[in-house]
């Protein structure tokens, strides 16, 4: 990773024309917890317009309030770095540099009205979110800066805001999602004070773009800490705010010879814990969301506790949330298409040729094979329809699965059928009795189709 560098690289050069610079927040929590920082960041006394005159490539994206961005590739040379990873490195890996600042009232939960550029740091600290993330580290010789009980929190594993909880939350209120985040990733205890704040001010969280929101639970979902986020989502109430289809899968019951494990939610936050870190966020919110049908749709039957039409019930409740937190339309349908198959496995072996083979065909089907290996492991713990898929997808030859076209609309045109929306309805059984083995040429379709379809040529 050459951002490490490259921070490097714009502290020095930051010093050498007599500014105080440091990295700051997530950066430094991270390299004293011995982790490897996803990002660096830079608090420095230059003037945004100093820091643009000293380095040539910046974007100015935020330089009103003291934020200037630099391509870390622009800062590193190819004797720093293997060359391979200089060229490789691409205009994602940014640095940001961030002057001293003290922070005017935030009028709208996001961002504050004015800000002051200061040439303390201490002061600049102040105005920061957590503790643990206020910290400032001289990369020339190692020192630590703490004005704000970082080291202290970090040694307890605690999670506190900077000053009074509720003015931080106040000013912007992401900042509840991000602690709750942060605790999760890291496993630390969210201090007391803090959470209480979040629990007084959880409502205030829907002043929050919906983009910024999801951004959020995206982050928690992959991270590989996504049942402890949840868990924390719930006990702090902001769970209800931001999706209150979840959190009313909590207390619903399921029949328990099938779910021995408990109820709704329970099952969902165990498999969310076997999401790894990394893991694809359309997997993650398919896992989250695949039983969200199940508590507008519960009853007590005579014979057992029953969800007729949760499926159905889900995608439609899955695509509402998709589109309240603004997911694209190809992320959105790869969820939806999740929560609508994860109960056909228990068919697969009934399946006719085609109809599996088209199940097989499912885009990305490996997280389908995913998410229902976790539904499994968390319920019954029977991987019967897990195995015999993943045998049988292995056993079949890429082009069965995936067989070219024996005809197309030209094809019957020509044979004298006419054109209309029945040419979909034929090719489609033209397919499937290729995918079942019953046709393998051009002849052979044309006469299925004959056979099949005689009469349509009258039509």
């Amino acid at each position: 990773m050459i951002a490490s560098q490259a921070a490097r690289n714009i502290v020095g050069k930051l010093l050498e024309h007599g500014h105080q610079a440091y990295f700051v927040g997530g950066c430094v929590r991270d390299l004293l917890l011995s982790l490897e920082p996803t990002d660096y960041d830079i608090a420095t006394s230059a003037a945004p317009d100093e820091v643009m005159n000293i380095f040539p490539r910046t974007f100015e994206v935020g330089a009103h309030f003291g934020v200037v961005l630099i391509p870390a590739a622009s800062v590193v040379s190819a004797g720093e770095v293997e060359i391979s990873r200089l060229v490789s490195a691409s205009e994602d890996e940014i640095i940001q540099v961030a002057t001293f600042r003290s922070d005017g009232p935030y009028a709208d939960g996001r961002r504050p009205q004015q800000v002051t550029f200061t040439s303390s740091a201490e002061e600049d600290v102040q105005r920061r979110d957590f503790t643990i993330n206020g910290l400032l580290l001289d990369p020339e010789n190692g020192e630590v800066h703490d004005f704000v009980g970082g080291r202290a929190d970090l040694d307890a594993r605690i999670l506190r805001t900077i000053g009074d909880p509720r003015a931080r939350f106040g000013e912007d209120r992401l900042r509840m999602l991000r602690a709750i985040r942060f605790a999760a990733r890291l496993g630390f205890e969210v201090a007391p004070e803090t959470m209480a704040a979040i629990r007084e001010s959880a409502a205030g969280i829907n002043q929050v773009s919906k983009e910024r929101v999801r951004e959020e639970l995206v982050k928690m979902l992959t991270e590989g800490q996504a049942a402890a986020a949840f868990a924390l989502l719930d006990t702090s109430g902001l769970l209800r705010e931001v999706l209150p289809e979840v959190a009313a899968m909590r207390g619903v019951q399921q029949p328990p010879q099938f779910h021995p494990e408990g109820d709704v939610f329970v099952h969902t936050l165990m498999m969310l814990g076997m999401l790894p870190a990394g893991a694809p966020a359309t997997l993650a919110m398919g896992v989250l969301l695949h039983d969200v049908g199940k508590p507008p749709t519960f009853r007590v039957a005579p014979d057992r506790i029953r969800f007729d039409g949760h499926v159905g019930v889900g995608v439609k409740m899955a695509e509402e949330i998709c589109k309240r937190l603004r997911f694209s339309n190809g992320d959105t349908a790869q969820i939806l298409a999740l929560v609508a198959n994860h109960m056909r496995f228990a068919d697969v072996k009934k399946m006719k040729d085609s109809t599996f083979k088209r199940f097989l065909r499912l885009p990305r089907f490996d997280e389908h094979l995913d998410l229902h290996r976790m539904d499994c492991l968390s319920s019954h713990g029977k991987l019967e329809f897990f195995d015999f898929v993943k045998e049988r997808r292995a056993a079949l030859p890429h082009e069965e699965i995936h067989p070219g076209p024996l005809l197309s609309g030209n094809d019957l045109m020509a044979a004298g059928y006419p054109a209309g929306p029945r040419f979909k309805e034929i090719l489609a059984a033209v397919e499937d009795a290729q995918l079942e083995g019953r046709i393998n040429s051009r002849s052979d379709a044309l006469e299925f189709v004959a056979d099949v379809f005689r009469l349509d040529k009258t039509d």
